[in-house]
């Protein structure tokens, strides 16, 4: 009653074997007998061959003149004792040798080398998807085991499995028992009846029984190291005088083995050898003969001289569980009790007691959690041990077995796995163990704990006695995160603030979600642990905005407090990409005051176009006045256009300075640029007289030449001193005349070589035949006004415009000049004697201007041909407003 189950039987059990009489009577008594398929064929000692299908007595058919047959039974249907008896049955003499000698056709293996050692059992099987077979051969005391590949087109088949044994030592191919019997008998037991998965032989000693695996067993020996030699069954009153009795037959099922004498059936367990079932046979029907399987359909049949009986097996497998549990091979007993829960149960809990008695603490915890026993009996036992461990798992995985309504053992049993928890990170922590590898996994494993539905319900409910039970062990850490599981953030932030513990306060803000406690907690803490804060803010990218950041920025103060603020905002920038102004401006502020060369590298890289940068140049441009940063004056001022004050500025720095600020300003506005490089030159020349200097300068900028700058020079510099310049500059004016004259000469050629092709072009014409059609409309060309061009391609004037109107190029300025023209046309077209007025410098009347620039549009190139219809290439053949029209015209 304490494992919750009560064991009553329903009804009365059904007994494992039970046998029926079949409706047959033999017309003599049954010498020898085969079942195979439901087919029953016997031989009876008046010599007839007898024939029945088991399953419909009522047929039958054979044989009573003494003859031995072969046949091949093959799926074209029956033909097993059919009247063509010539045709698929060949006679065989009267004695044959199973293997024969050596010199015998169809030799494929001499078992007795020519000794006189009958072949008792004989099996081969295919293993399925594969070409490989295994045959075994019991001989009265040996079982032979074979296994190799063969070639089903080659003949004889099992030839070629044997080949490879020729060579092999006879010892290594069977498992011997001696035996002053002369016979013996091989049973197989298959759960797919197509390959066997265990054997037992009968000798002398007793049942060799033994586990197969056809795909991996390829020889003797890994059959014999899975066999174990049963002994028979001693009957109950042993009679010492009488020899003993040794069974005739056996049939093999998946756990038992029937073993059949001349007046009796026992049935045998294979797994502890007792006798579960013995069944007596009168005289009435005669001795037994045989005990057979019918390894087509697994059926058992037992035969007497004057009878046949079906044994019918009913759960055979229903106490096998007892015995794998006895023998500790608990996976067996519970694969055959899982059906039977209380069964079940009985085979968890001896796992779990052996588990537990072999000082598998841990493994026993999981097992005893899965059975029905008693809860406080077994955390009692683990207490008794000191395993807190696996306590710890069993309170775990009993936890996964309750169900939701089970709220007071969920509750207990959650605090007591927290506390357990907490105690064992205490002693790591007191060990000096927090940063090991062992803590961590602690931890993890803690926290996979408390983010369990069940658990985290649970702590909900029972916050305050989960708190303080932390609290009671110093698990700060833990605490914090208890607090992000109730999103109690902000409360607790506080109490960290108040106590001036302001690592512990941003440790809590970061494990959280709401960013609106950043907005309201970052004043405080970027004052007192800035680096530590703005690493955490920066942490959390463009979950933040830096705008709602900037007052908590702005009201810092010192240069450590600022180089992390700058430091900050250097990430917005440069990793966020933000543009706002402030955050720019608020940075330029900091540049100016602490940081000079950074300053320029963010100027720089603000780039020298004042619609794209980001800050306020003006502001810019004040703060740089103020802290005295001549150069960032310079570039700031050249930004707004100032360059007679940039380079002014610049000279007052370095004279690369002023050369650069020159050459950035525009050039289109080529008097300012001179002007700019005359000053330069000014402040080169101006009282130093350096004519190499001078002449140096001036191969740097080619808006001012010799005579520009020889006003800066003072009244005691004679023309001597400037004569190879001058000459220098004479010859480059002479190459500069030249090379216009060159110009001017091949503009000269190049315009008479378009005149010419002009004129040639004027007497170009081509034949336009009357059967000559539009490229478009397919019709007749002639028919209509229509426009030829020099690649040949002619089309009508209404069908060129209408297919060039799509084409004309962006917007709609071409279409609504074009549509102008033709309205134009048309009045003049009405209008008489209009063509003879002339209109302009070219002498053309109105009505021939229009056309003229109707075929300037129209007729500037080919449709096909021009480059329209290249720029056109990408365009689509359906346009989006088309598509959904086009669509319905499909369906």
């Amino acid at each position: 009653s304490t494992l919750g189950y009560i064991n009553m039987m329903m009804e009365q059990d059904v007994p494992i074997f039970s046998k029926s009489k079949k409706d047959f009577t033999p017309s003599d008594r049954i010498a020898h007998i085969a079942i195979a398929n439901k087919q029953l064929a016997v031989a009876m000692a008046n010599g007839v061959l007898f024939r029945m299908n088991l399953h419909n007595p009522q047929q039958h058919s054979g044989t009573s003149k003494g003859l031995i047959f072969e046949t091949e039974i093959v799926s074209e249907g029956d033909k097993f004792f059919t009247s063509s008896l010539e045709h698929y049955w060949k006679q065989l003499p009267n004695y044959l040798p199973l293997y024969g000698n050596k010199e015998a056709d169809g030799l494929v293996f001499d078992i007795g080398k020519n000794t006189n050692i009958p072949i008792t059992g004989l099996e081969y099987y295919k293993v399925p998807t594969s070409d490989k077979y295994i045959i075994f051969a019991a001989t009265p005391s040996r079982l032979y085991y074979f296994a190799g590949r063969a070639d089903i087109e080659e003949k004889p088949l099992l030839q070629q499995v044997f080949n490879k044994y020729l060579n092999i030592p006879e010892p290594e191919t069977y498992i011997e028992c001696e035996s002053s019997l002369r016979y013996s008998r091989l049973q197989f037991w298959s759960e797919n009846l197509m390959t066997p998965d265990s054997f037992a032989w009968i000798t002398e000693k007793g049942i060799t029984y033994g586990q197969i695996n056809p795909v991996m067993d390829d020889n003797i020996k890994s059959i014999k190291d899975k066999t174990k030699l049963l002994s028979y069954p001693k009957p109950l009153y042993e009679d010492y005088s009488v020899s003993p009795k040794y069974p005739i037959a056996i049939a093999l099922t998946q756990f038992h083995v029937l073993l059949a004498y001349t007046d009796t059936i026992k049935g045998v367990c294979i797994l502890n050898q007792e006798v579960v079932y013995e069944d007596n046979y009168n005289e009435a029907f005669g001795k037994l003969i045989n005990i057979i399987k019918d390894v087509r359909t697994g059926e058992i049949w037992a035969i007497t001289e004057n009878a046949v009986f079906r044994f019918k097996i009913t759960r055979e497998e229903r106490n096998v569980w007892q015995i794998f549990c006895k023998n500790e091979e608990f996976d067996l007993a519970k694969k055959y009790s899982i059906s039977n829960e209380a069964c079940y149960n009985q085979v968890l809990i001896k796992e779990a007691d052996m588990l537990f008695n072999n000082k598998k603490y841990e493994l026993s915890a999981q097992r005893y959690a899965e059975t029905q026993s008693s809860f406080e009996e077994i955390c009692l036992k683990f207490i008794q041990v000191d395993q807190q461990d696996a306590l710890k798992l069993f309170l775990r995985s009993k936890l996964d077995t309750l169900k939701p309504q089970d709220k007071t053992q969920i509750t207990m049993i959650v605090i007591w796995v927290v506390e357990l928890y907490l105690i064992k990170l205490e002693e790591k922590r007191l060990q000096g163990l927090e940063q090991s590898a062992t803590y961590s996994d602690i931890q993890k494993e803690f926290e996979t704990f408390l983010a369990l539905e069940e658990v985290s319900e649970c702590i909900k409910n029972n916050k305050g006695t989960i708190y303080e039970l932390m609290a009671s062990h110093g698990d700060k850490n833990n605490l914090i995160m208890l607090t992000i599981v109730n999103k109690d953030f902000e409360q607790l932030i506080r109490q960290h603030i108040f106590k001036n513990n302001f690592h512990e306060a941003l440790e809590v803000l970061k494990s959280q979600n709401n960013y609106e406690l950043y907005y309201q907690f970052a004043p405080i803490l970027i004052q007192e642990v800035p680096k530590h804060m703005v690493k955490v803010i920066m942490e959390q990218g463009r979950k933040l905005s830096p705008l709602k950041l900037l007052p908590a920025m702005v009201s810092c103060s010192g240069e450590m407090h600022s180089m992390e603020v700058i430091k900050y905002l250097e990430f917005c920038i440069e990793k966020l990409k933000n543009t706002d102004r402030a955050i720019h401006n608020f940075l330029l502020s900091l540049y100016a005051k602490y940081d000079s060369a950074k300053l320029m590298e963010y100027l720089n890289s603000q780039g020298p176009e004042l619609s794209l940068v980001n800050y306020d140049v003006h502001f810019a441009l004040r703060l740089c006045h103020e802290n005295n940063l001549t150069e960032a004056c310079v570039q700031l001022s050249g930004l707004l256009g100032l360059w007679e004050a940039a380079v002014d500025l610049a000279l007052t720095v370095n004279l690369e300075l002023a050369k650069k600020m020159a050459n950035m300003s525009p050039e289109t506005d080529l008097e300012l640029r001179k002007k700019l490089w005359l000053k330069i030159a000014h402040n080169v020349v101006s009282g130093k007289d350096d004519i190499q200097q001078a002449m140096a300068f001036l191969q740097q900028c080619d808006l001012i030449k010799i005579e520009d700058i020889l006003p800066f020079f003072s009244d005691f510099v004679t023309i001597e001193h400037f004569k190879d310049a001058i000459c220098d500059s004479l010859r480059e004016y002479n190459q500069n005349i030249q090379d216009l004259k060159d110009e001017m000469e091949e503009a000269t050629k190049s315009a008479e070589q378009v005149r010419e092709e002009i004129q040639s072009f004027r007497n170009y014409y081509t034949i336009i035949n009357s059967s000559d059609t539009c490229e478009v409309c397919n019709i007749t060309l002639m028919i209509r006004p229509f426009y030829m061009f020099p690649c040949h391609h002619k089309f009508h004037t209404d069908c060129l415009l209408k297919e060039l109107s799509p084409t004309l190029g962006k917007g709609q300025r071409k279409k609504n000049r074009l549509a102008d023209l033709e309205r134009q046309l048309k009045i003049l077209n009405n209008q008489t004697n209009v063509d003879n007025i002339s209109t302009g410098s070219t002498g053309m009347s109105a009505r021939d201007q229009v056309k003229c620039e109707i075929d300037n549009i129209l007729a500037s190139e080919c449709l096909y041909c021009g480059e329209n219809m290249i720029r056109n290439i990408d365009k689509p053949f359906v346009e989006d407003y088309e598509y959904e029209h086009i669509m319905k015209e499909w369906e």
